[in-house]
């Protein structure tokens, strides 16, 4: 069990660490048959609900059972956020860009074809960062001081405009992920290698929501938290967010490996998302009751 436990923390960390020609005249997005790697989150994002993957070089997307990528801003996009109108991210600049490194808080509304900086170009890469869907509220651990933040967690309600700092009380472990409601900012989990915290207040002080086992992917509807955690063998469960219920959830059979990212689309509430350790994606159409795959070990299916 140790082993199994310890080889999943190795994986894992390196997928959360790892990372990170332009052509007017073509389409932003072309068709896709390839490999997705070092993917640092994944969302559905936008009016069209297409489920965005942020690899290392750039966006790779899965839309109506097809792949496509993009042709320019082949950005190695870090603290990737799907919302309602697009993405907020970090991380670092692609070969095709003259943003500067680290290229700090990005958000994009066309699909990722043009990039707003928000705030701290050339000073941090946050890759700790959780965006609500439609609110756009952002809760993020900065890795160290800025020119507005000192290391610890802070929280901004206006694009980075002003930042609040939060105590975060409670919690143990390094990092998985961040998660924040959709629209109601109170509502904040972290997944670390102690297990899954959900706080109530905004941050200030969270509470253990799980036993034995390690965190490793957190995600809010309007009414539930998702979570996924890892002890000898991979869980998915729905945590009701009024009655406190823990329902678990179907999974893909799983080998060493258990999903680092959870996505459920807006358009359809039954359609779900995961991504794994092991650079597999699956897709369910009936809310976890069964899964179907689309990413092998990075390869497109």
């Amino acid at each position: 069990m140790v082993k199994k436990v310890a080889f999943f923390i190795t994986i894992i960390t390196g997928i959360l660490v790892a990372g990170c020609s332009n052509n007017d005249d073509q389409a932003f997005e072309t068709s896709f048959d390839g490999s997705v790697d070092h993917v640092h989150g994944m969302g559905y994002a936008g009016e069209d609900d297409g489920l965005y993957f942020a690899s290392h070089t750039g966006l790779k997307i899965y839309r109506d059972g097809e792949w496509f990528k993009t042709t320019k801003n082949f950005n190695d996009y870090m603290g990737f956020n799907a919302v309602d109108k697009g993405f907020y991210t970090s991380g670092h600049p692609g070969k095709d860009s003259d943003l500067p490194n680290p290229i700090g808080i990005h958000r994009s509304f066309d699909g990722g074809e043009t990039l707003e900086s928000l705030q701290f170009e050339g000073e941090t890469d946050f890759h700790d960062m959780a965006v609500g869907y439609k609110s756009h509220d952002i809760f993020l651990r900065s890795p160290e001081q800025n020119s507005k933040l000192k290391e610890g967690f802070y929280t901004s309600t206006d694009n980075g405009e002003t930042w609040g700092s939060i105590t975060a009380s409670g919690i143990e472990g390094d990092i998985f992920a961040l998660a924040i409601h959709p629209t109601d900012s109170k509502f904040v989990a972290i997944a670390t290698t102690t297990g899954i915290y959900l706080s109530n207040d905004g941050g200030t002080n969270f509470q253990l929501i799980t036993e034995g086992s390690q965190g490793t992917a957190v995600f809010f509807n309007e009414d539930n938290l998702f979570y996924a955690s890892y002890n000898t063998t991979p869980s998915l469960v729905k945590y009701n967010l009024e009655t406190s219920n823990q329902e678990p959830m179907n999974l893909p059979e799983l080998t060493e490996d258990g999903p680092v990212y959870i996505a459920q689309s807006q358009q359809d509430n039954q359609e779900f998302a995961i991504y794994t350790t092991k650079g597999h994606a699956y897709l369910s159409g009936n809310a976890a009751a069964s899964w179907v795959q689309i990413l092998e070990s990075g390869q497109i299916k």
